[in-house]
Protein backbone atom coordinates (compact mmCIF):
# COMPACT_ATOMS: atom_id res chain seq x y z
CA UNK A 1 0.00 0.00 0.00
CA UNK A 2 1.56 3.29 -1.13
CA UNK A 3 1.19 6.54 0.73
CA UNK A 4 1.79 9.97 -0.63
CA UNK A 5 3.02 12.68 1.69
CA UNK A 6 1.72 16.13 1.04
CA UNK A 7 4.16 18.79 2.01
CA UNK A 8 2.66 21.73 3.84
CA UNK A 9 3.85 25.02 2.47
CA UNK A 10 5.64 27.12 5.09
CA UNK A 11 3.95 30.50 5.78
CA UNK A 12 5.64 33.49 4.28
CA UNK A 13 7.43 35.67 6.83
CA UNK A 14 5.59 38.86 7.74
CA UNK A 15 7.13 42.01 6.40
CA UNK A 16 9.20 43.82 9.00
CA UNK A 17 7.36 46.59 10.83
CA UNK A 18 9.14 49.91 10.98
CA UNK A 19 8.35 50.78 14.57
CA UNK A 20 10.44 53.89 14.41
CA UNK A 21 8.42 55.35 11.51
CA UNK A 22 5.11 54.47 13.18
CA UNK A 23 6.25 56.09 16.43
CA UNK A 24 7.32 59.19 14.54
CA UNK A 25 3.89 59.45 12.87
CA UNK A 26 2.12 59.19 16.21
CA UNK A 27 4.36 61.89 17.62
CA UNK A 28 3.63 64.12 14.65
CA UNK A 29 -0.16 63.79 14.87
CA UNK A 30 -0.02 64.11 18.65
CA UNK A 31 1.82 67.41 18.26
CA UNK A 32 -0.71 68.55 15.65
CA UNK A 33 -3.60 67.85 18.04
CA UNK A 34 -1.89 69.74 20.88
CA UNK A 35 -1.27 72.90 18.82
CA UNK A 36 -4.88 74.25 19.05
CA UNK A 37 -4.83 73.90 22.84
CA UNK A 38 -1.49 75.68 23.02
CA UNK A 39 -2.85 78.50 20.86
CA UNK A 40 -5.90 78.85 23.09
CA UNK A 41 -3.68 78.89 26.18
CA UNK A 42 -1.36 81.51 24.71
CA UNK A 43 -4.10 83.75 23.27
CA UNK A 44 -6.65 83.59 26.09
CA UNK A 45 -4.50 82.91 29.18
CA UNK A 46 -0.80 83.61 28.79
CA UNK A 47 -1.05 86.79 26.74
CA UNK A 48 -3.78 88.55 28.80
CA UNK A 49 -2.08 87.68 32.11
CA UNK A 50 1.35 88.66 30.82
CA UNK A 51 0.07 91.90 29.31
CA UNK A 52 -1.73 92.79 32.54
CA UNK A 53 1.43 92.20 34.58
CA UNK A 54 3.38 94.30 32.09
CA UNK A 55 0.92 97.19 32.48
CA UNK A 56 1.26 96.95 36.27
CA UNK A 57 5.07 96.73 36.22
CA UNK A 58 5.76 100.27 37.46
CA UNK A 59 6.33 100.58 41.24
CA UNK A 60 4.83 104.06 41.11
CA UNK A 61 1.45 102.51 40.28
CA UNK A 62 1.41 100.67 43.60
CA UNK A 63 2.50 103.81 45.45
CA UNK A 64 -0.44 105.73 43.97
CA UNK A 65 -2.72 102.79 44.72
CA UNK A 66 -1.75 102.68 48.39
CA UNK A 67 -2.16 106.44 48.69
CA UNK A 68 -5.77 106.16 47.47
CA UNK A 69 -8.03 105.84 50.57
CA UNK A 70 -10.62 103.97 48.51
CA UNK A 71 -8.11 101.13 48.05
CA UNK A 72 -7.94 100.37 51.80
CA UNK A 73 -11.72 100.55 52.05
CA UNK A 74 -11.96 98.11 49.14
CA UNK A 75 -9.57 95.69 50.85
CA UNK A 76 -11.67 95.81 54.03
CA UNK A 77 -14.88 95.28 52.06
CA UNK A 78 -13.30 92.32 50.25
CA UNK A 79 -12.25 90.76 53.55
CA UNK A 80 -15.78 91.22 54.93
CA UNK A 81 -17.18 89.56 51.83
CA UNK A 82 -14.85 86.58 52.18
CA UNK A 83 -15.35 86.08 55.91
CA UNK A 84 -19.04 86.88 56.32
CA UNK A 85 -20.84 86.28 53.02
CA UNK A 86 -19.00 83.12 52.01
CA UNK A 87 -19.41 81.39 55.38
CA UNK A 88 -23.08 82.34 55.64
CA UNK A 89 -23.67 81.08 52.10
CA UNK A 90 -21.95 77.74 52.68
CA UNK A 91 -23.64 77.15 56.05
CA UNK A 92 -27.07 77.85 54.55
CA UNK A 93 -26.22 75.61 51.59
CA UNK A 94 -25.24 72.82 53.99
CA UNK A 95 -28.57 73.11 55.83
CA UNK A 96 -30.64 73.34 52.63
CA UNK A 97 -28.85 70.34 51.12
CA UNK A 98 -30.29 68.22 53.92
CA UNK A 99 -33.74 69.60 53.10
CA UNK A 100 -33.61 68.96 49.37
CA UNK A 101 -32.54 65.31 49.67
CA UNK A 102 -35.85 64.55 51.37
CA UNK A 103 -37.99 62.41 49.08
CA UNK A 104 -41.27 64.34 48.83
CA UNK A 105 -42.97 65.34 45.61
CA UNK A 106 -43.40 69.02 46.52
CA UNK A 107 -39.69 69.38 47.29
CA UNK A 108 -38.97 68.81 43.60
CA UNK A 109 -41.15 71.80 42.76
CA UNK A 110 -39.46 73.95 45.41
CA UNK A 111 -36.02 72.92 44.16
CA UNK A 112 -36.93 73.96 40.59
CA UNK A 113 -37.96 77.42 41.86
CA UNK A 114 -34.94 77.61 44.17
CA UNK A 115 -32.46 77.16 41.32
CA UNK A 116 -33.89 80.03 39.23
CA UNK A 117 -31.73 82.86 40.72
CA UNK A 118 -28.55 81.01 39.79
CA UNK A 119 -29.82 79.98 36.35
CA UNK A 120 -30.96 83.49 35.37
CA UNK A 121 -28.43 86.07 34.05
CA UNK A 122 -26.98 88.46 36.62
CA UNK A 123 -27.90 91.74 34.92
CA UNK A 124 -31.73 91.45 34.99
CA UNK A 125 -31.90 89.71 38.36
CA UNK A 126 -29.58 92.04 40.30
CA UNK A 127 -30.85 95.18 38.58
CA UNK A 128 -34.39 94.18 39.49
CA UNK A 129 -33.36 94.13 43.16
CA UNK A 130 -31.73 97.53 42.71
CA UNK A 131 -34.98 98.89 41.28
CA UNK A 132 -36.91 97.39 44.20
CA UNK A 133 -34.65 99.31 46.62
CA UNK A 134 -35.12 102.63 44.85
CA UNK A 135 -36.10 105.17 47.54
CA UNK A 136 -38.64 107.02 45.36
CA UNK A 137 -40.54 104.48 43.26
CA UNK A 138 -39.16 101.10 44.43
CA UNK A 139 -41.71 98.48 45.41
CA UNK A 140 -40.31 98.18 48.97
CA UNK A 141 -40.60 101.87 49.85
CA UNK A 142 -43.93 102.10 48.02
CA UNK A 143 -45.26 99.30 50.21
CA UNK A 144 -43.92 100.99 53.35
CA UNK A 145 -45.62 104.24 52.35
CA UNK A 146 -48.95 102.50 51.75
CA UNK A 147 -48.83 100.69 55.09
CA UNK A 148 -47.45 103.43 57.34
CA UNK A 149 -47.80 106.67 55.40
CA UNK A 150 -44.10 107.39 55.99
CA UNK A 151 -41.27 107.41 53.50
CA UNK A 152 -38.96 104.45 53.53
CA UNK A 153 -35.19 104.77 53.99
CA UNK A 154 -32.70 105.32 51.20
CA UNK A 155 -31.41 101.75 51.34
CA UNK A 156 -28.33 102.12 49.17
CA UNK A 157 -27.26 105.52 50.48
CA UNK A 158 -25.74 104.10 53.66
CA UNK A 159 -22.39 102.36 52.98
CA UNK A 160 -22.82 99.64 55.61
CA UNK A 161 -26.38 98.90 54.56
CA UNK A 162 -25.46 98.95 50.87
CA UNK A 163 -22.58 96.49 51.43
CA UNK A 164 -24.90 94.26 53.47
CA UNK A 165 -27.42 94.21 50.62
CA UNK A 166 -24.60 93.40 48.18
CA UNK A 167 -23.66 90.40 50.34
CA UNK A 168 -27.31 89.32 50.51
CA UNK A 169 -27.54 89.51 46.72
CA UNK A 170 -24.32 87.48 46.38
CA UNK A 171 -25.62 84.79 48.74
CA UNK A 172 -29.02 84.72 47.02
CA UNK A 173 -27.48 84.49 43.53
CA UNK A 174 -24.91 81.75 44.14
CA UNK A 175 -26.59 79.77 46.93
CA UNK A 176 -28.43 77.32 44.60
CA UNK A 177 -25.19 76.21 42.93
CA UNK A 178 -23.40 75.31 46.15
CA UNK A 179 -26.54 73.71 47.53
CA UNK A 180 -26.64 71.41 44.50
CA UNK A 181 -22.97 70.52 45.04
CA UNK A 182 -23.64 69.51 48.64
CA UNK A 183 -26.84 67.68 47.64
CA UNK A 184 -24.74 65.58 45.28
CA UNK A 185 -22.35 64.88 48.16
CA UNK A 186 -25.21 63.77 50.40
CA UNK A 187 -26.65 61.50 47.72
CA UNK A 188 -23.28 59.73 47.48
CA UNK A 189 -23.54 58.60 51.12
CA UNK A 190 -24.85 55.01 51.30
CA UNK A 191 -28.36 54.86 52.76
CA UNK A 192 -27.34 51.79 54.79
CA UNK A 193 -25.35 54.05 57.10
CA UNK A 194 -28.44 56.07 57.97
CA UNK A 195 -30.48 52.88 58.42
CA UNK A 196 -27.87 51.48 60.81
CA UNK A 197 -27.86 54.79 62.73
CA UNK A 198 -31.66 54.67 63.00
CA UNK A 199 -31.50 51.11 64.34
CA UNK A 200 -29.04 52.31 66.99
CA UNK A 201 -31.49 55.05 67.99
CA UNK A 202 -29.48 58.00 66.67
CA UNK A 203 -31.18 61.38 66.51
CA UNK A 204 -31.16 63.63 63.44
CA UNK A 205 -28.28 65.66 64.87
CA UNK A 206 -26.29 62.49 65.63
CA UNK A 207 -26.87 61.23 62.08
CA UNK A 208 -25.51 64.49 60.72
CA UNK A 209 -22.56 64.58 63.12
CA UNK A 210 -21.42 60.99 62.73
CA UNK A 211 -22.64 60.07 59.21
CA UNK A 212 -23.22 63.13 57.02
CA UNK A 213 -20.51 65.51 58.19
CA UNK A 214 -17.55 63.06 57.99
CA UNK A 215 -18.56 62.30 54.39
CA UNK A 216 -19.18 65.96 53.46
CA UNK A 217 -16.30 67.60 55.31
CA UNK A 218 -13.76 67.48 52.48
CA UNK A 219 -16.32 68.57 49.89
CA UNK A 220 -17.55 71.40 52.12
CA UNK A 221 -14.08 72.82 52.80
CA UNK A 222 -13.02 72.51 49.16
CA UNK A 223 -16.23 74.21 48.01
CA UNK A 224 -15.70 77.02 50.52
CA UNK A 225 -12.17 77.68 49.26
CA UNK A 226 -13.30 77.54 45.64
CA UNK A 227 -16.15 79.94 46.42
CA UNK A 228 -13.66 82.38 47.95
CA UNK A 229 -11.53 82.26 44.80
CA UNK A 230 -14.53 82.91 42.57
CA UNK A 231 -15.83 85.68 44.83
CA UNK A 232 -12.53 87.55 44.62
CA UNK A 233 -13.08 87.86 40.87
CA UNK A 234 -16.85 88.43 40.99
CA UNK A 235 -17.93 92.05 40.61
CA UNK A 236 -21.57 91.57 39.62
CA UNK A 237 -23.11 91.64 43.09
CA UNK A 238 -21.51 94.96 44.02
CA UNK A 239 -21.19 96.69 40.67
CA UNK A 240 -24.73 96.04 39.47
CA UNK A 241 -26.37 96.79 42.84
CA UNK A 242 -24.44 99.76 44.22
CA UNK A 243 -21.93 100.67 41.50
CA UNK A 244 -19.39 101.02 44.31
CA UNK A 245 -21.39 103.82 45.89
CA UNK A 246 -22.24 105.77 47.83
CA UNK A 247 -19.03 107.82 47.49
CA UNK A 248 -17.06 104.74 46.33
CA UNK A 249 -17.36 103.19 49.81
CA UNK A 250 -18.71 99.77 48.80
CA UNK A 251 -16.07 98.86 46.26
CA UNK A 252 -14.32 95.50 46.46
CA UNK A 253 -11.07 94.69 44.69
CA UNK A 254 -12.93 93.26 41.69
CA UNK A 255 -14.93 96.48 41.17
CA UNK A 256 -12.06 98.80 42.08
CA UNK A 257 -10.31 97.86 38.84
CA UNK A 258 -13.46 98.84 36.89
CA UNK A 259 -13.48 102.20 38.66
CA UNK A 260 -9.91 102.94 37.59
CA UNK A 261 -10.69 101.88 34.03
CA UNK A 262 -13.57 104.36 33.91
CA UNK A 263 -11.13 107.02 35.12
CA UNK A 264 -8.70 106.04 32.33
CA UNK A 265 -6.10 104.85 34.85
CA UNK A 266 -5.20 101.51 33.33
CA UNK A 267 -2.02 101.08 35.36
CA UNK A 268 -3.92 101.44 38.65
CA UNK A 269 -6.62 99.09 37.37
CA UNK A 270 -4.06 96.37 36.67
CA UNK A 271 -2.24 97.07 39.94
CA UNK A 272 -5.47 96.61 41.91
CA UNK A 273 -5.83 93.19 40.32
CA UNK A 274 -2.21 92.20 40.94
CA UNK A 275 -2.43 93.07 44.65
CA UNK A 276 -5.24 90.50 44.95
CA UNK A 277 -2.82 87.70 44.04
CA UNK A 278 -1.52 87.33 47.64
CA UNK A 279 -5.11 86.46 48.53
CA UNK A 280 -5.81 84.22 45.56
CA UNK A 281 -2.61 82.16 45.39
CA UNK A 282 -2.77 80.78 48.98
CA UNK A 283 -6.39 79.77 48.41
CA UNK A 284 -5.44 78.00 45.17
CA UNK A 285 -2.56 76.25 46.94
CA UNK A 286 -4.72 74.99 49.83
CA UNK A 287 -7.45 73.85 47.44
CA UNK A 288 -5.03 71.91 45.22
CA UNK A 289 -3.36 70.43 48.29
CA UNK A 290 -6.69 69.15 49.57
CA UNK A 291 -7.65 67.77 46.17
CA UNK A 292 -4.32 65.97 45.88
CA UNK A 293 -5.11 64.03 49.06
Amino acid sequence: MSSTATATAAPLPAPPVNLGARHARWQFWGAVMVVPYLLVFVVFVLYPVGYGLWLARHPQSYVKLVEDPIFFRSVINTAIFLVVAINIKMLVALVLSGFFVTSRWWIKIVSAIFILPWAMPSIPTILSIRFMLNPEWGVINSTIFRLTGADGPNWLNDPSLALAFAMVVHVWKSLPFWTLILVAGRLAIPSEQYEAASVDGASSWQKFRFVSWPALKTLYITSTILSMIWTLGDFNSVYLLTGGGPADLTHVLATLGIRYLRLDQVDLSMASIVVALPLVLPLVYFMMKRLSK
